[in-house]
């Protein structure tokens, strides 16, 4: 069922159907971002995964994964309609077999030679998933050293977070830019 046209309608009933309201699009699909490109000034976020491909891609036969998305080619073709790339943080920098981060991968880079803006997600506080790096203590449900897993990543060149705790985040913003 396509839902273009209705989220399109309330952004105009809302008032904010145009290029400088506080609103975004995000979709892990392709076809629909192509499409919404054409109809609305809102900014459009191309969401990747780790692995596997945007169903809209499966279901026409299209072989396109994430990972091809998410390679220099695929990015040029996502900046002609999206202006932001949001990939897994874990595309952004892998983690080993034990959980520990590893070297971050040129994603980021990458999109922003595209012309492309990264907001990777999800950053969440608790232990669980947190890398092995920031984790305190043995309860999964404790709150780990966020503020260092932020930094790390803002470090790799992020220029923005998704996070379940919001507060952490722009703490661990302002933070990484007074350094």
């Amino acid at each position: 069922m396509p839902l273009e046209k209705p989220l399109l309608r309330s952004l105009d009933r809302a008032g904010r159907n145009s290029a400088n309201s506080k609103v975004v699009i995000q979709s892990f699909e392709t076809t629909n971002l192509r499409k919404l490109a054409t109809q609305t000034r809102v900014p459009l976020v191309q969401l990747t995964s780790a692995v596997g491909a945007p169903y809209d891609l499966k279901v026409a036969g299209d072989p396109r994964t994430y990972a091809d998305i998410m390679a220099p080619a695929g990015l040029r073709k996502v900046a002609k309609y999206a202006k932001w790339l949001s990939p897994e943080k874990n595309s952004v920098i892998p983690r080993n077999a034990a959980g520990f981060l590893t070297t971050p991968s040129p994603v980021v880079k990458d999109a922003h030679r595209a012309g492309l803006k990264v907001v990777a997600y999800t950053f969440r506080d608790e232990n669980q998933f947190l890398p092995a790096d920031f984790r305190i203590g043995t309860d999964p449900n404790a709150k780990g050293d966020i503020q260092a897993e932020l930094k790390t990543f803002f470090a790799a060149g992020l220029d923005g977070v998704f996070a379940d705790y919001p507060d952490s985040a722009v703490k661990a913003r302002d933070l990484w830019n007074q350094s």
